[in-house]
């Protein structure tokens, strides 16, 4: 992936936290993103492993569907005022200051997280017309984190996003660490844009009012399969028109996506696939227990918002052909 480098960078809306406190004993599967909307996630314990890959796995690219489930404090459906009130939103670290142009995103891969935000935030306001707001925030941090909706969260969620917050969070050590080492996905520059643009997915879900219609969380045709499935749809959609994406002066953003940048992608998906995740933590694969969809599932639907997908085409709810 390589950026136009006359593109002007907008860096309002990334954000970084820094290093948070250490990690609570107990993780943070049980419920530390569950405050401000209803109690913790209510995940399979069948998928846990005794340690290490089963720590994290279960919430990887994950909204935290108890979130999901309410809608947050959004407006579904609308482009009024979210709920949230940015202005509690701590400023943080510089380490965005220096990203002004294509040319730093190049050269970055801070940089090239803004480049990547920017291109999702344009081509989903002009997917989405009336109907879009940008979020409130991608923030990255190492560590922990504090949100306001969902509560405190550690680097062992993985990326997420927060429906109340309309944030996503993010601990960019997750690809190396977690994607890469522990669940043998692919080393790639378009790795962590295809998870930024699955979840800048779930956003869409949630000015959408797609989240509401989330009831069943478990099991290879759930609503929550559905709603990831479809996140993967949209980041398709959206990697199929990157290069058509502009900044505030009409400016390209993005100059080129190549072929090894799609496979990247559909490495990323299927190491992620419930069924490739329960085999490597377990040595078994039980769909019933599925969230998130099968690794053939992922590729799939990315496929088709790559192919020229639109919102209709991307309608998992609307299929038993998963």
């Amino acid at each position: 992936m390589r950026f136009n480098p006359k593109a002007r960078l907008d860096t309002g809306r990334t954000r970084d936290r820094g290093r948070g406190r250490a990690s609570r004993s107990g993780g943070p599967l049980g419920g530390a993103l569950g405050g401000g909307g209803g109690g913790g996630s209510a995940l399979p314990g069948g998928l846990v492993g005794g340690g290490g890959i089963g720590a994290v796995v279960l919430v990887v690219l994950v909204l935290v569907l108890t979130q999901c489930v309410g809608g947050g404090g959004s407006d579904p459906g609308g482009a009024g005022s979210s709920a949230y009130d940015t202005s509690r939103m701590d400023a943080g670290t510089d380490r965005y200051a220096g990203c002004e142009t294509g040319e730093d995103a190049n050269a970055s891969a801070d940089c090239a997280r803004v480049a990547v935000e920017n291109s999702l935030t344009d081509f989903w306001a002009e997917e989405l017309g009336s109907r879009f707001r940008a979020e409130q925030a991608l923030v990255t941090f190492t560590g922990s984190v504090a949100t306001d909706g969902c509560g405190e969260a550690t680097s062992a969620v993985g990326p997420f996003y927060c429906p109340p917050d309309e944030t996503i969070y993010l601990d960019t050590a997750f690809f190396d660490q977690v994607l890469e080492d522990q669940l043998g996905g692919p080393d790639g520059g378009f790795v962590e844009p295809y998870v930024l643009a699955h979840e800048y997915g779930h956003h869409v879900q949630n000015l959408l009012g797609t989240m509401g219609r989330v009831r069943t969380q478990e099991g290879p045709r759930s609503d929550s399969v559905r709603l990831e499935l479809q996140a993967d749809c949209y980041a398709g959609m959206w990697a199929h028109a990157a290069t058509t994406t502009e900044d505030s002066s009409g400016q390209v953003l993005v100059a080129e996506l190549t072929d090894d940048d799609i496979r990247q992608a559909l490495g990323a998906a299927a190491a992620v696939g419930d069924d490739r995740i329960q085999q490597q933590a377990q040595g078994t694969v039980d769909e019933e227990s599925w969230t998130h969809g099968s690794s053939a599932s992922r590729q799939r639907w990315f496929g088709v918002g790559y192919a020229g997908g639109t919102l209709e085409d991307c309608d998992t709810f609307a299929t038993d052909d998963l």
